[in-house]
């Protein structure tokens, strides 16, 4: 499953990111991971500034609570959500599965 531990509100993800698209969304599962398409390119941490940004609106938190833990230079990381427990999460994720 895509949700890795849940502990005192805080929630870690795997995501799978695919840069270069045409918008920014939650396009689904791949395999264990949640598929995120971001139209950024992989440079300079723009693709990864665009995760941070489409899970800050969609969760409804700010962005200084959503860390990108694992794979900075990887399609494949772990993005760390806190201020939100699981169940809080897997809601607001609920309508893109």
């Amino acid at each position: 499953m895509f949700l890795v531990i849940s502990k005192d509100n805080q929630v870690c993800l795997k995501i799978l990111v695919q840069p270069k698209a045409k918008r920014n969304s939650i396009t689904g599962l791949h395999g264990d991971m949640l598929k995120i398409a971001v139209a950024a390119p992989p440079v300079d941490g723009k693709a990864n500034k665009q995760v941070v940004s489409l899970f800050s609106d969609i969760l409804g938190i700010r962005k200084n609570t959503i860390k990108i833990i694992s794979g900075q230079h990887s399609r494949k990381k772990i993005c760390l959500i806190e201020e939100l427990g699981e169940r809080a999460v897997r809601s607001a994720l609920e309508p893109y599965l």
